[in-house]
């Protein structure tokens, strides 16, 4: 039961019908569509939803449903239940076709059985199409519409007489042609041509009597006349009798296939109402997708919890001029049954009213509804409205009157299982007058456990609010400062009108409104103004907190990474360098040891030239196995931790204790910690070794190791411009594959890198070029 009778016309259902209408392919569907009307019984309801939501899944399926040739026979089928009546040639044709696309629908779903889609399944199954009729069918009508020759043997008969005379006729016409041209009697580029049914030949009207022949027509000049010769006349007579008699049989065919199918017209007409039905859910489902609107989880109760719902129609005209809507969350139930709406003008009240009451009703109507699939909704048994300028002069009503019908009308009728929206509730009279009565009907319409929603201006009945339970107040933000409206729903507070600061920012008379601002009182416009403001910067510094908190942790995480990786690197680069200056003294000890044996075998062989020899190769071998040895420590090095390039300066003429070196032949850095004729004691790492002052060049000594903080203060910087620049949704509608599938596989490191628990990705079914 909705109120008033415009309901639809009220809350712009009659636009989405038409929407839904221009979604259909046939005539079937639209009548079907025309039935569709608010619905109370929650499973009827669930199973509406279930077949829009399965051929939405369909629609964005790869394999494509049949979508053509869905003709409506049922007049022609009513036509012939009368006996002597027969199926026209044009209609058999149609019935071809669309018997045709119904047998597909049934087979669609017997592929797809495992598919999910229980609900069609159940509705294709009551297809009970006799497979004989298409046998019979396709005997007799070709894929172009026309009977076929063998569809009787007396029909293939007579085309085949018809034929023969045809020829003959063909023949005969052009040799009269052909010498009609050669005398000159007519044109040379003329050709035979086609008057009242018969072939004929252009003549000149002056030649007109050089053939003997019936003149069917002349030209609009009269220069030409069209003359059907003697010799063909009557082989032309005869092919009129074969026509007709070839119509005879045609007409026997379709008499006779008729009466076929007489027995099984209700069975066809059954079939038709479903391929309607069918293509109704497809026109539901269409929409849907058009609009992004979901099936939610629907309640056998009295109940509105929805998350991030959007008016349909002002999404799609958003959407033409490019424009964000702010979605609504709105919760109703048995305890916060009626919500006050206040705020400025212009601040979406009205939309949020008309949102409530549009999806409610297209819900309870069988159509998937824009919202967060977490929503939850109930079900009415009566859907009120009192919305917009009712006056009428024929009844001598005034506005304030309809508006006061209407709220009586809500009293008589309205009970626990209603919904009732009121726009501007008590306008139209004096303010004082009309909020007290306002506030009465509302008491008196949560007395009876209606739920419902009212936009208002009065304090009165925002007051009301804090004193009645079962009332809650909710405001439309408006941003003070910037003097636009949020259009975004706060539970839980009245909002302002804001009316001096609208009408200061319009250029009203600024000694007008300091006036009625002392009438007014300067602590209420304040404490409005300051009371929306403060909500305003809270959600501001929620939504930062938030921000930072996910920064933060995160931030957190990679540092304890990174000093784990920092402390895994100083133990590897420990480790090298230890084993690095083992090798060293190792090879330092191997050497002084070879050096010594090799002075010991020279002494004991008295210096002799081969020995001497022998001892210098064994040297020189070794020599190599140093360098090889040398090599491999110095990658070691380069591998342990990167360190700044040494810069040589100018050699001293005079070195001194604790300068730091370079060892000019090994390219390795020391310090000298002694020097004794000649040589200085480098250390170098935990060696010391003896060089000639000559192999050592100064140079600068090495900067110690930079601190790592600046570079956890790069990252956290960076880290937190990434968080809060980050978006949650990433819109990949009209993409080609290969570039969406790059954008997405950024998109989904950066949320990773900032933490995102939940991201959107917006994609359409369009073209199927994603």
């Amino acid at each position: 039961m909705n109120y008033p009778d415009n309901f639809e016309q009220k809350i712009g259902f009659d636009s989405i019908r038409q929407m839904l209408d221009e979604n259909c392919v046939s005539v079937l569907g639209q009548r079907y569509l025309e039935q569709l009307r608010f619905e109370t019984d929650h499973a009827l309801i669930s199973d509406l939803l279930n077949e829009v939501e399965e051929f939405r899944n369909i629609l964005q399926s790869t394999r494509s449903f049949p979508s053509q040739d869905y003709f409506n026979l049922i007049p022609e089928l009513e036509r012939i239940r009368i006996e002597g009546t027969y199926i026209q040639q044009e209609q058999l044709f149609d019935l071809k076709s669309s018997l045709q696309v119904i047998q597909e629908c049934k087979a669609y779903f017997k592929v797809n059985d495992d598919a999910g889609y229980p609900t069609l399944e159940g509705i294709a199954e009551q297809i009970l199409i006799d497979p004989f009729i298409m046998e019979k069918i396709i005997m007799i009508i070709d894929d172009k519409g026309r009977i076929k020759d063998n569809a009787s043997p007396g029909l293939k008969e007579v085309r085949k007489d018809l034929k023969s005379r045809l020829g003959k006729v063909d023949r005969k016409i052009s040799q009269a042609l052909d010498m009609a041209k050669k005398e000159g009697w007519t044109n040379k580029d003329v050709e035979v041509t086609i008057r009242n049914g018969r072939v004929v030949i252009p003549v000149l009207s002056a030649n007109k009597r050089m053939i003997r022949g019936f003149i069917h027509d002349e030209s609009a000049t009269g220069q030409t006349v069209y003359i059907e010769p003697e010799e063909v006349f009557d082989t032309n007579n005869e092919i009129r009798e074969l026509e007709i008699a070839e119509k005879r049989e045609i007409i026997k065919i379709l008499e006779a296939f008729t009466a076929y199918i007489r027995p099984l017209i209700d069975e066809l007409v059954n079939d038709y109402f479903i391929l309607g039905r069918l293509d109704s859910i497809r026109a539901r489902a269409r929409f849907a997708i058009r609009v992004n609107a979901i099936k939610p989880r629907v309640l056998d109760e009295t109940i509105i919890d929805w998350k991030k719902a959007v008016h349909p129609l002002l999404f799609l005209s958003h959407r033409e001029r490019k424009m964000e809507i702010v979605p609504l969350d709105i919760s109703l139930g048995s305890k916060e049954r009626i919500l006050i709406i206040s705020g400025p003008n212009a601040g979406g009240k009205s939309v949020c009213l008309k949102t409530v009451g549009l999806l409610q009703y297209s819900l309870q109507c069988g159509l998937l509804v824009p919202m967060d699939e977490s929503s939850v909704c109930g079900l009415f048994q009566k859907i009120f409205i009192d919305i917009g300028d009712e006056q009428s002069l024929e009844n001598d009503l005034s506005t304030y009157s309809s508006h006061l019908l209407n709220i009586k009308y809500f009293l008589e009728h309205s009970d626990k299982e209603t919904l009732f929206l009121i726009d501007e509730f008590g306008t139209g009279t004096e303010p004082q007058l009309g909020g007290v009565i306002a506030e009465t009907a509302l008491e008196a319409l949560n007395r009876n456990k209606s739920q419902g929603v009212i936009t208002t201006h009065y304090a009165n009945l925002k007051l009301l609010a804090d004193q009645e339970n079962g009332i809650i107040n909710a405001a439309m933000l408006f941003d003070s400062k910037k003097m636009k409206p949020l259009y975004q729903l706060k539970i839980g507070k009245p909002g302002s009108s804001f009316a001096f600061e609208i009408a200061r920012n319009i250029g009203f008379p600024e000694d007008v409104l300091d006036k009625a601002s002392m009438k007014t009182g300067r602590s209420q416009l304040d404490f409005e103004q300051q009371l929306q403001q403060l909500e305003i910067e809270k959600r501001e510094v929620e939504k930062q907190q938030q921000q930072f908190s996910v920064a933060d942790a995160f931030l957190a995480e990679m540092i304890d990474k990174y000093e784990m990786l920092l402390s895994e690197l100083e133990s590897s680069k420990n480790e090298i360098l230890e084993s690095a200056q083992e090798e060293a003294m190792d090879v330092i000890s191997r050497s002084n040891k070879l050096i010594e044996k090799t002075i010991k075998d020279i002494k004991e062989a008295q210096a002799s030239r081969i020995k001497t020899q022998e001892a210098r190769l064994k040297i020189k071998e070794h020599a190599e196995e140093i360098e090889t040895t040398k090599k491999k420590v110095h990658h070691k090095k380069k591998r342990s931790a990167p360190k700044e390039p040494v810069e040589p300066i100018e050699i001293k003429k005079e070195l001194e204790v604790g300068d730091a070196v370079k060892l000019l032949e090994h390219n390795t850095v020391g310090e000298i910690i002694a020097i004794k004729k000649g040589k200085a004691k480098v250390l170098s790492g935990s060696v010391t070794l003896d060089i000639p002052l000559n192999q050592l060049a100064i140079t600068r000594k090495q900067k110690p190791i930079k601190s790592s903080k600046s570079a956890y203060k790069g990252i956290y910087n960076e880290l937190s411009q990434k968080t809060a620049n980050f978006m949650t949704t990433l819109d990949v509608r009209g993409k080609r594959a290969e570039e969406a599938l790059s954008l997405m596989q950024k998109y989904l490191d950066d949320a990773m890198l900032v933490s995102s628990k939940e991201v959107r990705i917006v994609h359409g079914k369009g073209d199927g070029i994603l």
